[in-house]
């Protein structure tokens, strides 16, 4: 069984993960369009038009951001709701909590939708960045985490006139659909994250002592997903049936297919975090064998081995984003399948915990990895969107891997002083995810500083440096609400 202390050391690798995810995802709404190579956007919206094509395989670093993202999110699952269970928590009140964290999820990405600038109005408006500030100001309000030195009746009442102003504003805005509220107006990752971390979180509960149980439930979702695809089938109709569209959907659910996956990340990291010697991950009794990890061990891994495995990684990463996208399928398979196959040289014999963690997060993600590039040829290749199979289980099995850097850059060589605007962005991403909309854009956009800079970035270089500029104003400014501690609670 997994055991729960109630003081945990904390995963800084996991908030270095979650804060490359949501940095990436402002980098690449905020390079120039139409001038940057193809496998700078999403491999389905390719330059110079950037029209959708649903029928254009391929993969590129900008489809990996959202499974990152998703793979943080399950992989915090088990630590956030270890601490609540080793508080004594019952399970029906932990349901309860499940439930209203999935509330509040969906209830920012409706309001956040309805006063995002692109949402209000397609014309450049002194009043549309105004409604944009001011919303970040509601939101804020809305959401924070309001500091102890405060009186009790201050964070009590800033909240309730935050969600007031919320309901008034949004009650008075028209829309360019002619259109005022509505609960389907809402921004789609958002809800996709509240639908999958309620639905993760359950399964996780119900499963955090029994791996293959949680397995079986990808099996079910997988016997599903494929089924749904028969065209008047009974499994279609349920699949495309939904008692309130605007909030869940069947489809929503099929990136369980990541975030399960995190979660078994989440349980190998929280038995980590406990410092005990026993691997105790879903519920499996197993002990690290006396040769892997014994009372005497052997020396240490040597630092050399370490940067091997990094370089290792970083070149199994590149081969997959340069070959998939490039459609070379299959010596792509062959050239991945023989980095994962030496790197399993790389990690045997752990001697101590932090290397035991490396080594099995190795072999989980290379198992996906593999389903993921076995499932290629299916559906048409990989793709975002419309997501398939292969998308989800290669880019898991990549989401593994690149924990791996984080945990050996900042567990290993103690190098986390590089990586701390990951980190404290990684700690308040959801200010990070409204940032660059509703605060620096509208205030580059008003001080007219935006079109100066899009007038002198008109070529590929200086096109992808403005993304990097701006991503930088959003990250160090909520790395500062994160040294002050003012945290978003979605």
């Amino acid at each position: 069984m997994l055991i729960f202390p109630v003081n945990q050391k904390r995963a800084y690798a996991l908030d270095a993960l979650r804060g490359f995810a949501v940095l990436a995802m402002i980098l690449s709404g905020t390079i120039a369009y139409r001038i940057l190579p193809a496998w700078m956007y999403h491999a389905q919206v390719p330059p110079p038009n950037h029209n959708y094509n649903p029928n254009l395989p391929g993969l590129t670093w900008v489809d990996l951001v959202f499974p990152l993202f998703l793979f943080s999110m399950g992989a915090a699952i088990p630590l956030a709701l270890s601490r609540r269970l080793a508080k004594k928590v019952s399970h029906p009140e932990l349901i309860l909590h499940i439930l209203k964290r999935g509330f509040f999820l969906a209830t920012f990405a409706i309001v956040l939708q309805h006063l995002r600038p692109s949402m209000i109005s397609q014309d450049s408006t002194l009043e549309k960045w105004g409604i944009a500030l001011w919303g970040f100001l509601i939101l804020f309000f809305m959401f924070v985490r309001l500091p102890d030195s405060l009186p009790k009746w201050h964070r009590r009442a800033i909240p309730v006139i935050a969600w007031i102003s919320a309901i008034v504003l949004l009650s008075q805005l028209q829309y360019q659909d002619g259109g005022g509220f509505e609960l389907a107006r809402s921004d789609i990752i958002l809800i996709v994250l509240a639908n999958t971390a309620v639905f993760s979180s359950l399964i996780w509960l119900f499963t955090k002592s029994n791996l293959r149980l949680r397995l079986g439930f990808l099996g079910l979702l997988l016997a599903l997903r494929l089924s749904a695809t028969v065209s008047g089938s009974w499994i279609a109709q349920i699949w495309s049936a939904s008692p309130a569209p605007w909030i869940f959907q069947f489809a929503y659910l099929s990136y369980l297919f990541v975030v399960i996956p995190g979660t078994i990340a989440g349980d190998l990291i929280l038995s980590w975090v406990n410092t005990t010697t026993p691997a105790e991950v879903g519920g499996s009794d197993r002990i690290i064998e006396q040769q892997e990890l014994s009372i005497n061990p052997p020396l240490q891994w040597q630092i050399n081995r370490f940067y091997t495995i990094i370089l290792l990684i970083l070149a199994n990463c590149l081969v997959l984003l340069i070959g998939l996208q490039g459609r070379w399928v299959w010596q792509t398979t062959l050239v991945s399948g023989v980095l994962c196959w030496a790197g399993w040289f790389l990690f045997t014999k752990p001697t101590n915990e932090t290397e035991y963690l490396i080594k099995m997060l190795y072999n989980w993600g290379v198992y996906w990895l593999g389903v993921g590039l076995l499932f290629e040829p299916f559906q048409g290749g990989i793709k975002k969107d419309p997501s398939t199979l292969s998308y989800y289980f290669v880019t898991t099995g990549m989401a593994f891997f690149i924990l791996i850097l984080f945990t050996i850059i900042i567990d290993v060589l103690n190098q986390g002083k590089w990586l701390q605007l990951l980190i404290d962005n990684g700690q308040n991403p959801m200010i990070a995810y409204v940032g660059f909309a509703n605060l620096v854009w509208p205030i580059l956009i008003l001080t007219r500083v935006d079109a100066l800079v899009i007038q002198n970035t008109k070529t590929q270089l200086l096109g992808f440096f403005k993304g990097i500029v701006y991503t930088l104003l959003v990250a160090y400014i909520v790395s500062l609400f994160t040294r002050l501690k003012l945290f978003w609670r979605t």
